[in-house]
């Protein structure tokens, strides 16, 4: 499964707070957690940061955890799980493409 997870900064904090706050909780080495892949992390200013895992979904939990153990007290997340919707809009496309064609 994909799922992207905001990280909406706590704007009531400066940048200096927010790194010691992540380095306290050692979030660096510990999200996302082993069996992740990162597929995209970018920056959104004025949100945050956005970043998008591919997982095993037995892994979700674990996911979760992690979150609430390193990011909790530094940003506020929001989790939207999703999936890879390339392949269906294919088969979408030829179906349509064959239905006009007839």
């Amino acid at each position: 499964m994909l799922l992207t997870v905001f990280l909406r900064h706590d704007q009531s904090q400066h940048l200096e707070q927010i790194q010691a706050g992540l380095d306290e909780r050692d979030w660096w080495n510990g999200f996302p957690p082993e069996g992740c892949e990162i597929v995209s992390w970018v920056v959104a200013m004025g949100v945050g940061q956005i970043v998008t895992l591919r997982l095993p979904t037995r892994l979700l939990n674990t996911v979760n955890v992690e979150l609430e153990r390193r990011a909790w007290g530094v940003f506020s997340t929001e989790f939207y799980p999703t999936y890879d919707f390339m392949p269906v809009r294919e088969r979408l496309r030829r179906e349509s493409n064959e239905r006009v064609s007839r």
